[in-house]
């Protein structure tokens, strides 16, 4: 004990310990010294309060392709992270069509979102409950529990936000065509293929039942997609695979009544992809007997037909069913068209962002996936502040050598000039500002410059709304949340030609890695990068790869890559569940 006395004194001479916490375990004959300073801990304790109130509260809705991956890739360490989605799951969205027919199990391409949260280091708060309306004045979100009424507690609540992404995709477009909610079927959830497999056997197993007459039954097994884009097509080609590969062997006696009928608006299906995809799958779904309607417009759906109007003459046609998928397009969600009213958005379509993603009218608001749309900048629009800050001289014209200065800043702010160099084969940017007669000018004034660049905003495009398009904004936004405090001192963007300084970030470029359409009977088309088509037997084995590499999860990949061994070797399953 004099040993303890003495160290006691030591720690006690000094001005930086003002107690000392000796704790003995007389059992044991063991020792805790515990070492505590009034004002050095309560300065630590104030620094960890104030660390944790620094933290800025981050707000997720949503946890799709765009809302998962920013999650993913999100250093949680600076951040006060909340989830808010109606769904506690992320599902790989491109297979429901193979869900729809038993290819595929529900729960195979489905990830639990805590799964997903657990693994990151840091907490990550989620709620399984849907937004009602967003605040953008007092940064706050309204809320509500989907989960059963009769458990305790309420429902409504509420999250303070410094930070908001909205990620919660689109919901069907219905265009306002009288009976669709009504009477079709829709492929955006989970639920929506469950709902569609029950109903697939339910029309078989109808048209067996002893007493009906040969036209009912061939109505009962008239299957109608309405939209000829990749989803529809897709579902088309899985649901004839299901038909001629399982059903006719279950079903015999019926197998000769069913029909499968696609119905689409424009000249072509698939009209988003080359045309040679288009033109291979139309004679594909010929040789199959799926029979493809171009040029139709649906009018409305009753409890039995579809009415639609022929285009080409005007025809009003009506068409006996059993079952209708719709699938036509996406609209936005009731409650960002609220937040779209108040931020004046309200005439707009869609929720519209920046390159930069941040929603226009909001600093502190941005914008994933299908609910939003990338509002790229015409050139045009800036061009008069373009030629000012490239004129270093300020002699009113602009030489080859200002304009090769701000041309990498313009190519990154408005990726349509680059696009236009290629579309008209130019060798160098720099040959923009030759004359119409193809002649190099040394200077052009702010007429010229006009003139040289008045076609570039013809090569603008608007980002697809997929899941490859929605995943890449994840990732990038949650990039930029990561270096928030290194780019505010050392901002990578381009220059900002109508104020001085340059843009914290690069803005949002889309890398379009390839597209896949299955087509039923092992053969799918593909566009990849660099105008490559792919068809055939081959690119669906690469469809396979792909789609199986890109799962979420190892406990997902392998669970779909065994639904697929299992359809080959056993069939699909056509239970009613």
């Amino acid at each position: 004990m004099n040993g303890f006395t003495y160290l006691s004194r030591v720690l006690s001479s000094h001005s930086s310990y003002s107690r000392l916490l000796l704790l003995s375990s007389v059992s044991t004959g063991g020792l805790l010294v515990y070492a505590e300073s009034n004002v050095e801990s309560g300065k630590q304790v104030v620094e960890e309060n104030q660390s944790v109130s620094e933290k800025k509260r981050v707000v997720v809705l949503g946890t799709g392709w765009a809302g998962t991956s920013f999650l993913k890739d999100l250093d949680i360490s600076s951040y006060d992270v909340r989830v808010v989605s109606p769904r506690n799951y992320f599902a790989f969205t491109p297979l429901l069509p193979s869900v729809t027919c038993g290819t595929v199990e529900a729960r195979s391409i489905v990830e639990p979102v805590r799964n997903i949260i657990k693994k990151r280091s840091g907490e990550i708060q989620f709620c399984e409950a849907q937004c009602l309306k967003i605040d953008p004045e007092n940064n706050k979100v309204f809320c509500r529990s989907g989960i059963n009424d009769n458990l305790a507690g309420h429902n409504d609540f509420s999250l303070q936000y410094d930070y908001l992404i909205i990620a919660v995709g689109a919901q069907v477009n219905t265009f306002n065509t009288p009976g669709v909610m009504e009477h079709c079927h829709f492929l955006k959830e989970v639920e929506d293929a469950q709902r569609i497999r029950r109903t697939v056997i339910d029309c078989f197993e109808k048209s067996v039942i002893p007493g009906q007459s040969e036209e009912e039954r061939r109505i009962n097994l008239h299957f109608v997609i309405v939209g000829g884009g990749p989803t529809g097509v897709e579902f088309a080609a899985e649901l004839y695979d299901f038909v001629h590969e399982d059903l006719v062997r279950i079903y015999p006696s019926v197998k000769d009544l069913v029909k499968i009928t696609l119905i689409q608006s424009g000249d072509h299906i698939l009209n988003t992809f080359d045309e040679r995809i288009s033109s291979f799958a139309e004679q594909k779904f010929q040789r199959d007997g799926i029979e493809v309607m171009t040029g139709c417009r649906v009018i409305s759906v009753s409890n039995n037909f579809i009415s639609m109007k022929v285009k080409s003459t005007g025809e009003h046609v009506e068409v006996p069913y059993g079952m209708v998928l719709w699938s036509t397009g996406v609209s936005t969600r009731p409650f960002v068209k609220d937040f779209m009213e108040q931020i004046g958005q309200g005439k707009r379509r869609v929720l519209t962002t920046d390159e930069w993603l941040r929603v226009k009218g909001c600093n502190n608001v941005y914008g994933l996936g299908d609910c939003a749309t990338v509002d790229q900048r015409k050139i045009m629009e800036d061009i008069s502040a373009i030629f000012r800050a490239a004129d270093k001289d300020k002699n009113g014209s602009l030489s080859v050598e200002e304009f090769q200065d701000v041309l990498e800043d313009i190519i990154i702010h408005y990726p349509q000039v680059d696009l236009y160099r290629k579309s008209k084969h130019l060798l160098e940017a720099t040959d923009l500002l030759r004359d119409s007669k193809g002649n190099k000018r040394e200077e052009v004034d702010i007429e010229g410059f006009k003139l040289a660049l008045s076609h570039v905003d013809s090569q603008m495009k608007s980002l697809p709304a997929t899941a490859q398009v929605a995943a890449q904004q994840g990732t990038y936004l949650a990039s930029c949340f990561n270096r928030w405090e290194q780019c505010k001192s050392n901002p990578e963007g381009p220059c900002r030609f109508k104020s001085s300084g340059r843009h914290e970030f690069l803005p949002f470029r889309y890398r379009h890695l390839g597209s896949f359409a299955p087509l039923g009977g092992e053969q799918a088309a593909a566009e990849l990068p660099g105008d490559w088509v792919s068809m055939g037997h081959s690119t669906q084995w690469l469809w396979y790869s792909v789609y199986a590499s890109k799962q979420v999860s190892w406990r997902t990949r392998y669970l779909v890559v065994a639904d697929w061994a299992r359809r080959y070797i056993l069939g699909r399953d056509s239970s009613r569940i």
